[in-house]
């Protein structure tokens, strides 16, 4: 089972399942079993939850409608998290399309596989997935001129609860990176918990297209999240 009722008559306690030592972070992930969900947590937040995945989903969709038709679009997921942002990629481009997913995580990757990546339908499975366990911004500083579409739903968007080196992405050389490694009117899309004011004129500064976007956490409902997308001029 991956979802849950958030009130049941009696909700069953929280059970932890498995750990994860966060690469340059003292901190560690916890994964929980929790009344029928799964639950990743670090420190006292909850990162991500397999009831709560809506706007994780509208990510791919956003960047992907302002992609527009390509026959074989190249793609790069940043965070495989629990798979949803992954699987609603695949199931909006084509056969023809690639789908790159970096995880810093490999503890994230075997969770996937063996608890919870039934959830999103197990889109690793997928042929057009390609799983790469290492940093995605080491990844996207080697890819000049590779991406039609980056979607970045690392940490917790642009000021990072988990790891402070993911900052890293969402500052002016991380931009100008990033720009780099997209094909002419290629799209970013970037995924944050919440507003973010100087990131939001900082990516508006480069030469982008932008344009910010708030969705439910739950599609309906929940706590509000940003989604930028921004098309490279």
């Amino acid at each position: 089972m991956c979802d849950a009722p958030w009130h049941t008559a009696a909700v069953k306690p929280r059970e932890m399942i498995a750990t994860a030592k966060i690469p340059g972070h003292k901190g560690e992930l916890r994964c929980y079993h929790h009344d029928g969900a799964y639950e990743v947590w670090v420190d006292h937040t909850e990162l991500m939850s397999t009831r709560v995945f809506g706007s994780e989903e509208a990510l791919a969709e956003l960047a992907l409608e302002r992609l527009g038709h390509r026959k074989a679009p190249r793609i790069l997921i940043g965070g495989l998290g629990m798979g949803f942002t992954l699987a609603r990629t695949l199931a909006l481009v084509s056969e023809k399309a690639e789908v790159d997913v970096a995880e810093i995580v490999p503890e994230i990757v075997k969770w996937n596989e063996e608890l919870f990546g039934h959830c999103a339908g197990h889109p690793l499975k997928d042929p057009r997935s390609n799983l790469i366990v290492r940093d995605v911004r080491n990844l996207i500083e080697e890819s000049p001129d590779t991406y039609d579409v980056i979607l970045l739903d690392v940490d917790n968007g642009p000021e990072g609860l988990s790891r402070p080196g993911n900052d890293s992405l969402y500052n002016k050389t991380g931009l100008k990176m990033i720009r780099k490694a997209l094909r002419q009117d290629g799209v970013l899309g970037v995924w944050s918990s919440d507003d973010h004011a100087k990131f939001n004129a900082r990516i508006r500064a480069e030469r982008f297209s932008v344009e910010l976007r708030h969705v439910k956490a739950r599609r309906t409902k929940g706590a509000r999240r940003a989604i930028w997308t921004a098309k490279r001029l």
